[in-house]
């Protein structure tokens, strides 16, 4: 059995197979999603969604499912499954499920008394196409398989209903046919590696639920429409091809470029494999240049995400060439434009968030750890050079310099910080002044590039920005140091004195402005009050402000966001910070850290982490369905994990060495 494979008794049990989607991108904004049992629970889920920039910015649903009927003397057997409210499910064509499968693709196995049907689906490599190959495993009689197209034309964040401006008309092309129910809209191709027979029969579908919008509080009916059906003959053994996608294809090529792109999967055979895999989904390609979304379904590309994610989504899976199309080619030359006050020429998002910039940093740093501090001092020691200067000369719009060495920021009117829901446009964090994470971010950044400057043999800059970090360290200790652990922002003399886990940052990054004390006592009392099996709480259930579920209306979840759900990104900082106080000592308690995070690669979005999960137990996960920094912070500890076994074994080793050589010299 594969890593991912799921039964019969999960699957048909709906109250269970609908909790678990999947999704599948295709490097450049395409994405394949639904539930395990291809019923759609979210408005964002479909077949074939991808972004149409020429009509917005958001991704659009062209093709919503694609239903298959089996017909066997006659008889029919519909695959499809649809909700359409008090819980009613039509056709119910899950009860034919015997087995998921996705240990290389996603793979459905259907049985029909003696039929057995095998379904597996795949996403065209940069290219708006996905592919659905049928083969008839194991048939007794002739089979006739009719396949119903529900199309939607609309973006991920609409719900479309019956009108009359929706053309319902096909028009042929190489075995099938297209349509474009809307002007605006590029054609959507449906084609078969064989020929097909195409029978018009306009229907609207009326009133399809989605249960995921209805619990989120939103709108969650729809009508789609489905112009007609297709039909072909099938024998024992036979494999045919299904495509759709915004071009015509030559459908004698689909089963070569079907076999081309299984040669490009990679199997998932445990959780590190499967992470990697999910990983190199966020990569989006467009023309020369290189993303990484921080998610899917409705993220694009923001700046301190894609600089926290980048190292764990490229280096640490072993991708070093997708580290230089993101950075390399992309972001640094966006964040150039932002400096030079071009930032309404950049894609990048949030480029001007405060600590933005000391993300991208802190990626260097990471790069540095991973190759050599030289070839990070070579290539990139002079742009984080530039990037410190930068925050020194106050040029930056949301972040200014005080005289203490500590960066300053203003978020009561706009987020300044991460936690950054807001109510009728206003803060519901208002973390303002001294924020804890974001100065040491800053003494981090200015410890690094001093050791930048050291190895390009610039010493009198690096004692020069040592010294202007040592002001910063004495102030950061005098600010947020409470004695007990690290206020989370210091305005005026106001401590906010929440137990939060941005104070981990402090205790994990490579340069730490507390001392080793100072460092356990900040690692303890987040394992006692935030630590849970899916990363740290965003506040400590000890508070009265904690809301540990997210659930309810948007009003209702957007006050929780930050108080009270856990985040997993958070666990990279806490693994590091912890290691630094246990070392060798704390692999064991890591390894049982980790496993927490195991259990989620069959559960919710199967094969990858949520954006975040509920504080108290059984920390369900919400938010968006695969999300970057969840995926490169658990990557980062099984990375940190790896590097602390193999010095452990290279010290048992020099140990070994050393008796030996001991036990020599005594002879």
């Amino acid at each position: 059995m594969s890593y991912l494979n799921f039964d019969k008794k999960v699957l048909v049990n709906l109250e269970r197979s609908l909790q678990k989607e999947m999704i599948r991108t295709n490097r450049a904004g395409v994405y394949n999603s639904t539930t395990l049992v291809d019923c759609n629970t979210r408005k964002y889920h479909g077949q074939l969604v991808m972004p149409i920039p020429e009509i917005g910015d958001d991704n659009f649903v062209l093709l919503s499912s694609l239903d298959e009927t089996v017909i066997q003397h006659g008889a029919e057997f519909n695959l499809g499954l649809h909700e359409y409210g008090d819980n009613h499910f039509s056709p119910n064509g899950h009860k034919y499920i015997r087995e998921f499968d996705c240990e290389l693709i996603s793979k459905t196995i259907y049985r029909v008394g003696a039929m057995v049907l095998e379904k597996e689906r795949l996403l065209v490599s940069f290219e708006p196409r996905v592919l659905i190959r049928y083969t008839l495993l194991e048939s007794g009689s002739p089979t006739l398989l009719r396949f119903r197209p529900f199309l939607a034309f609309r973006s991920v964040n609409e719900l479309t209903h019956e009108n009359p401006l929706a053309n319902p008309n096909m028009d042929e092309c190489e075995n099938g046919r297209y349509n474009r129910m809307y002007p605006g809209f590029p054609n959507l191709y449906m084609q078969f590696s064989k020929a097909v027979e195409y029978h018009h029969d306009p229907q609207w579908y009326k009133d399809i639920e989605y249960r995921k919008e209805k619990e989120r509080g939103y709108a969650f009916k729809e009508d789609l429409l489905v112009p007609g059906y297709f039909e072909l003959p099938m024998k024992k053994g036979e494999s045919i091809i299904f495509a759709a996608g915004v071009t015509e294809c030559k459908t004698g090529s689909l089963k070569a470029t079907w076999k081309k792109e299984l040669e490009r999967r990679n199997k998932r055979l445990d959780m590190f494999s499967t992470l990697k895999n999910s990983a190199s989904q966020f990569y989006k390609r467009e023309g020369d240049k290189c993303y990484l979304l921080a998610g899917f379904p409705w993220f694009h590309a923001d700046a301190r995400n894609t600089f926290f994610a980048t190292p764990s989504c490229t280096l640490d899976i072993d991708r070093p060439e997708y580290w230089d199309a993101i950075i390399n080619k992309t972001a640094i030359e966006e964040i150039l434009k932002f400096m030079n006050g071009r930032g309404n020429e950049i894609k990048m998002t949030g480029m001007d968030e405060p600590d933005a910039l000391l993300w991208f940093v802190r990626a260097i740093q990471k790069y540095g750890h991973k190759y050599t501090i030289r070839e990070a001092a070579d290539e990139y020691g002079q742009l984080c050079l530039d990037i410190v200067t930068w925050y020194r000369k106050q040029n930056h719009p949301r972040a200014k310099l005080h005289q203490n060495g500590l960066l300053w920021v203003d978020g009561t009117q706009r987020p300044a910080t991460w936690m950054n829901a807001t109510e009728n446009g206003w803060p519901i964090t208002p973390r303002t002044g001294y924020v804890v994470e974001i100065n040491a971010l800053w003494y981090n950044a200015m410890r690094f590039t001093a050791e930048l400057l050291r190895e390009m043999g610039k010493e009198t800059s690096a004692d020069l920005m040592e010294y202007q970090a040592e002001i910063t360290k004495d102030a950061f200790v005098k600010t947020f140091w409470n004695g007990v652990y690290l206020n989370d922002y210091v305005l005026d003399g106001y401590e906010n004195r929440e137990v939060r886990p941005n104070q981990i940052w402090a205790a994990g990054l490579p340069y730490s402005p507390l001392d080793k004390k100072q460092q356990k006592a900040v690692v303890d009392i987040c394992t006692k009050e935030l630590l849970t099996p899916k990363g740290l709480r965003t506040l400590s259930p000890k508070s009265g402000d904690y809301r540990p579920v997210y659930r309810g209306g948007q009003q209702e979840r957007d006050r929780n966001f930050h108080n009270g759900p856990v985040w997993p990104f958070t666990i990279a900082a806490y693994a590091r910070a912890y290691m630094n106080v246990y070392k060798y000592s704390g692999i064991s308690f890591m390894e049982r850290l980790l496993v927490g995070f195991e259990a989620e690669m069959d559960q919710l979005t199967i094969g990858t982490l949520n954006e975040m999960y509920d504080g108290n137990p059984p920390y369900k996960g919400h938010g968006g369905m695969s999300y970057a920094p969840s995926v490169a912070a658990v990557i980062s500890v099984m990375d940190t994990l790896k590097n602390y076994r193999k010095a452990e074994e290279e010290a048992k080793g020099e140990r070994l060495e050393a008796n030996v050589n001991g036990k020599e010299a005594s002879k």
